[in-house]
């Protein structure tokens, strides 16, 4: 994601994402990235054990460092989109690995559980924060057609990683001790780095390069003779200057585009996704404490959660291949409704299973849809809004979610220990998540389609259809085709400079005939085949 140009004071038009090539580097930053937000909050509950014999705290003292690493990662949006678009995604995600490995790296000289909350909470969490959703940005920039596709591989990154960190952590804490493995997390921590340092990013400046090089070639080939040709190009890149600097007034650059929220569907999409957010992670959050309540042992209850983990690595690419078909991708966000759907049923009908043979069948299936779920959430954002406005409205967006994972498990574990019963969390977690997919179905349907089928706008762009690189491909093919009739001319004849020296004294006369050029000949330059004046080409309007 480029930054904004600081002559125009607006962000640069669309590059056209290339789809793979280097792209496929900047997924496998965005496959870690997303890995270490998601899983390490739940990785390091396995050191909670020791940090309550040391710090003389109980267990829900110590859940706080998870909770806050949560909250700063969701509630830290707005600052790291405006971060993005003031500095753009390598500079903030560099930052943002030095600050999580340095957050873990110091939690592991603390004295008492304030000095962790602060070091492992809130440092850990800003610095993924600030990597987490830089990543996604960029890779809404390297991907086009294939960006279901990249959106479902980038997610599988949360259950690979929560599968390896939780394992690795109870190796570190028995071999070295809780400081020892914190200090060694932050610095596996130090990888956010490296995957910052590979977010290159896409901006316009290929285009303008293709400019100035078909200026110099053709200012070449017209005046070629000795000192003439250096004036013909300082004349052209002068030109370009004077035109730049006649364009629009400097405009204040928009550090957080409140705009999207007169998009109507950024706003379907938000209230979904809240209510969503509400009862998605309390299954998952209780399962292994009503396991054991129904006798489960407890090994056996743990590998519940392992069976959900892999379940949903091969769901979220699957579902991401699904997802870019041809015939899909229009109708992504009915997929995606279809998905919360499939997820919420999931909840309500296992909320009678009694023994361990149906919480299996349950994990299965809850893996299936959670996966389904993590693939397209990012994906049906990026169609609404473009790639162009992504940053500020996954910031908006992580926001908004924020208050509803501080207001969805809380409020279930509340509900555990007053009425002692998972059947009724069960019902009312799959309840909402039911209640966000036919909102989003109904309100997709009744106020986005119905809109277009009766004021139908100039570009058709369904959502989750469209893509918002159509005028990017169309200008980059013109240069591309511009460029190539240039190149087509002869180089080694003797006809060519005849040619191109009567074409410097037909540039000679017209000059002196209009009083040495005025302002108005500026930016244009002769047409190839012995044009007069009027049959000029403006450069700039490449």
């Amino acid at each position: 994601m480029g930054r904004a140009d600081p002559e125009e004071g607006h962000l640069p038009a669309p590059v056209k994402p290339p789809d793979g090539g280097w792209g496929w580097i900047v997924l496998l930053g965005c496959f870690v990235i997303t890995g270490f937000s998601y899983a390490f909050p739940k990785a390091v509950s396995v050191y909670f054990k020791e940090l309550m014999k040391d710090f003389h705290v109980g267990y829900s003292d110590t859940a706080w460092i998870s909770s806050i690493m949560l909250a700063m990662l969701y509630g830290t949006g707005p600052v790291c989109s405006i971060m993005v678009n003031q500095f753009g995604c390598r500079p903030v995600m560099l930052i943002g690995g030095l600050l999580a490995s340095s957050g873990m790296i110091l939690a592991s000289f603390t004295t008492n559980i304030i000095e962790l909350y602060l070091t492992a909470g809130v440092l850990t969490g800003l610095g993924m924060a600030l990597n987490f959703q830089p990543s996604l940005i960029m890779l809404g920039t390297y991907f086009d057609k294939r960006r279901p596709l990249a959106n479902g591989l980038a997610a599988a990154g949360s259950p690979v990683f929560l599968s390896s960190l939780s394992p690795l952590g109870q190796v570190l804490l028995e071999k070295f001790g809780w400081r020892g493995g914190f200090l060694i997390m932050g610095g596996l921590l130090l990888n956010c780095c490296t995957c910052g340092a590979v977010m290159r990013p896409l901006d316009a400046g290929m285009k303008r390069k293709m400019e100035k090089a078909q200026d110099k070639y053709e200012a070449k080939e017209m005046l070629p003779i000795g000192g003439k040709s250096e004036e013909g190009i300082s004349t052209t890149d002068g030109t370009k200057k004077a035109k730049k600097a006649k364009k629009k007034p400097k405009k204040g650059k928009k550090l957080l585009d409140f705009s999207i929220f007169s998009n109507r569907g950024f706003i379907i999409y938000t209230i979904s996704k809240f209510i969503l957010v509400l009862g998605l992670f309390v299954p998952p959050i209780l399962l292994v404490n009503y396991a054991k309540d129904t006798g489960v042992p407890d090994t056996e209850a743990a590998f519940l959660l392992s069976i959900i983990g892999f379940i949903d690595i091969f769901a979220r690419p699957a579902c991401g291949m699904v997802a870019g078909l041809k015939w899909v991708r229009p109708h992504v966000s009915y997929l995606f409704s279809f998905a919360m759907l499939f997820n919420g049923l999931t909840d309500i009908c296992s909320a009678r299973a009694s023994n361990y043979t149906g919480l299996v069948i349950f994990c299965v299936f809850f893996g299936i849809s959670y996966g389904m779920v993590g693939a397209l959430q990012f994906e049906v954002l990026m169609a609404i809004v473009g790639s162009q406005k992504f940053s500020s409205a996954i910031g908006l967006v992580l926001l908004i979610e924020a208050f509803a994972v501080l207001i969805g498990p809380p409020s279930a574990g509340r509900l555990v220990d007053a009425l002692k019963n998972y059947e009724v969390i069960f019902y009312l977690a799959g309840s909402e998540v039911v209640l966000s997919a036919v909102f989003l179905a109904m309100a997709t349907y009744c106020c986005l389609n119905r809109g277009k089928k009766k004021e139908p706008p100039p570009e058709k762009n369904p959502p989750g259809g469209g893509s918002d690189t159509e005028e990017a491909e169309s200008d980059v093919q013109e240069a591309e085709e511009h460029s190539s009739d240039n190149h087509q001319l002869p180089h080694n004849t003797d006809n060519t400079v005849v040619a191109a020296s009567e074409e410097a004294n037909h540039v000679a006369e017209e000059q002196s005939g209009e009083g040495g050029g005025g302002p108005e000949g500026h930016g244009e330059v002769l047409a190839r085949d012995g044009c007069n004046a009027d049959q000029t080409v403006e450069r700039d309007s490449f």
